[in-house]
């Protein structure tokens, strides 16, 4: 997966680039399963943005092959389906002693793939009925406003860049008349926001990073992948503008580390909760990390235990 993102980046597309149209898909066109109705979640919001089925018909359900069997659902012969990651931290005995005393047991991480297939590869799946209730794009803009006022993040108008400044702890915004459009000022504002959850006293990452370095780099994708999850649940765009050299040296990080695609995913997605809690309609919208939603990751579990 990760080669697929450096040849995407190398060819200057970056692949998690968000192509659908939210006012057609009827609102928040995040990945779910077509089974249980959840969320996909971190890598996987990533892994599944990446395949080109999603946006070809503007559904966003999919699901395993033994989830389409138990509902009479039928994989069309000759499909190919897309990997996506389940991570669980399964705890072994007990964490302490009856007396209190001494930690016993241990915490076995455990991983695995599963193979999920787009509603298009799947014969006799209900047909995708978007959301009735679809806010218009003006209270989606006001919900952002609504995370930011609620987060207390300190936010400056004023010059002609968009920033975060750790040392001041503030997001520096330009002029509203600057940017082009109402959601364009609100993706950039979730992209800052990414940046401000970062400071010491919130989830303490190293933003000490110059630009042009790995450290930048990775912290700017954090804060991309963020926007994405948040304006994904919102019903947003969040197409922000990379620098040439941000993907230049974003390219390199991934190819000394092939799990740094994984850790900013993962960070990004605790950054997308974090935010979403602000906000009183979506602070009990997150669900449990269980991406594949199936008997099949219970079995799992059970062999692992």
């Amino acid at each position: 997966m990760t080669d697929r993102v450096i040849a995407a980046l190398e060819a200057g597309a970056p692949p998690w680039r968000k192509p659908w149209n939210p006012d057609v898909a009827g609102g928040a066109a995040m990945p779910v399963n077509a089974a249980t109705g959840r969320r996909y979640r971190g890598i996987n919001v990533l892994t599944l943005a990446m395949s080109k089925l999603a946006f070809s018909s503007e559904d966003p359900r999919w699901t395993t092959y033994k989830q389409a069997a138990a509902r009479g659902w039928q994989i069309r012969g000759g499909e190919r389906g897309t990997t996506v990651f389940f991570f669980k931290q399964l705890q072994i005995g007990d964490d302490r002693a009856s007396d209190g005393s001494d930690e016993r047991g241990k915490r076995i991480p455990v991983m695995r793939t599963f193979t999920v297939f787009h509603a298009s590869q799947i014969d006799g799946i209900p047909a995708f009925t978007p959301p009735k209730a679809t806010q218009p794009i003006s209270q989606r803009i006001d919900s952002v406003e609504t995370i930011v006022r609620n987060s207390g993040a300190v936010i400056r108008i004023g010059g002609d860049r968009a920033f975060y400044s750790p040392a001041t702890d503030h997001i520096q915004m330009p002029p509203d008349i600057a940017f082009h459009s109402a959601e364009d000022r609100a993706s950039i504002l979730l992209h800052e926001c990414g940046h401000w959850s970062g400071a010491k006293d919130r989830f303490n990452r190293d933003l000490t990073g110059r630009f042009g370095s790995a450290l930048y780099a990775k912290e700017e994708a954090r804060a991309e992948f963020s926007s994405l999850m948040v304006g994904g649940v919102l019903g947003l765009p969040t197409d922000i503008q990379n620098h040439a050299s941000y993907l230049a040296s974003w390219i390199e990080v991934l190819k000394n580390d092939k799990r740094e695609l994984f850790h900013a995913a993962a960070d990004a997605q605790k950054i997308a909760d974090y935010l979403l809690a602000f906000h009183p309609d979506y602070a009990s919208f997150n669900e449990p990390p269980d991406e594949a939603a199936s008997d099949e990751v219970g079995e799992t579990l059970a062999d692992a235990a």
